[in-house]
């Protein structure tokens, strides 16, 4: 059998997409990433490192344009009036798709306009109160709330997010009727768990992190699917009998759901190449972003309609409002 002739039309593919990817690649104008967020955030962090090595990897500049407000939609809508064509995309948390759009309207579709072309990583929500807070473990935390019950309170980094859901879920199942506070973010809210003023937050790892290992919050429980590498010890909350308080965030790059097909597939293996690269990956991990690339776009999709409808239910169930 000649091996050589079979591996022919096969190496002939292989040059051919190699070429094709460099003509896309290089001697082109920069490969627009839009961040729906302020410059100097985790994901505003994440774009800029992984943007750098795509450049380094197809020889082509990347440049990062920040949008932000309205929950990522005015971003994301700039991404959908360029041309389809590739050179802009977007990239940020799924939130924007799988949340926001809840409580707010949006000049799009998210599930049939947008595409989710790859996750480079996720992150967990992690149950926190000020240090001062006279409860040492999840038990004391809810024996000290239930001692409160309809006196206590929980603040979120908007409504119409996870970090309200988890609050409203824990109140209803653990039956403490605990008030909302929502805030324009997580800083201002964490100050005031930080001083006492409000009880329990659920956030992010990101923003939580480096005050849970300075000694100014306390965590409790992590709202993952698994205990987080970064704070092993600390049970989840499906571990302590809430199955329902289960998210998490997804960091992802994002498409027209317009763009050619060839034009996906090169944004994808460049994407999922520059996010595997050890550098890459040690500093997403180092900004609170437990590195991820094994699920693919359509996966993404078929999880982001999951989560929508989810998230869907818990807005109707609490009929929850836009501020």
């Amino acid at each position: 059998m000649n091996l050589h002739h079979l591996a022919r039309p096969a190496m002939a593919a292989l040059i051919g997409w190699s070429l094709s990817l460099s003509v896309w690649a290089i001697g082109e104008k920069p490969l627009k990433v839009i961040v729906p967020a302020p410059a100097g955030g985790s994901a505003d962090i994440a774009a800029r490192v992984i943007g750098q090595q795509i450049s380094d990897d197809i020889g082509r500049p990347v440049v990062i344009e920040n949008r932000a407000g309205a929950t990522g939609s005015i971003g994301l809508a700039a991404m959908l009036k360029a041309e389809p064509d590739g050179d802009t995309i977007a990239f940020g948390p799924s939130n924007m798709l799988v949340e926001a759009p809840q409580v707010m309207k949006v000049p799009y579709d998210p599930l049939k306009d947008i595409t989710s072309i790859g996750r480079v990583a996720f992150t967990s929500y992690v149950l926190v109160t000020g240090a001062t807070y006279p409860a040492k473990d999840f038990q004391g935390l809810l024996a000290q709330l239930k001692t409160r019950k309809d006196k206590s309170s929980f603040a979120s980094y908007g409504t119409g997010t996870v970090s309200q859901y988890s609050g409203l879920i824990f109140s209803s199942k653990a039956d403490l009727g605990m008030q909302h506070v929502g805030y324009p973010g997580s800083p201002p809210a964490l100050q005031d768990v930080i001083g006492g003023r409000i009880d329990i937050m659920f956030d992010g790892m990101v923003t939580s992190l480096p005050l849970i290992r300075s000694g100014m919050l306390r965590a409790y429980a992590v709202a993952g699917k698994n205990r987080s590498k970064y704070l092993p010890d600390v049970p989840t909350m499906t571990e302590l009998g809430y199955p329902d308080i289960q998210f998490q965030g997804q960091m992802c790059f994002y498409g027209s759901s317009k763009l050619p097909p060839e034009v996906l597939h090169k944004l994808q293996a460049a994407i999922k190449k520059a996010a595997s690269a050890p550098a890459v990956q040690q500093k997403l991990f180092d900004v609170g972003l437990e590195p991820d690339v094994s699920v693919d776009s359509a996966a993404l999709l078929a999880e982001n309609r999951q989560l929508f409808q989810r998230n869907a239910a818990i807005v109707r169930k609490f009929d929850i409002q836009p501020n």
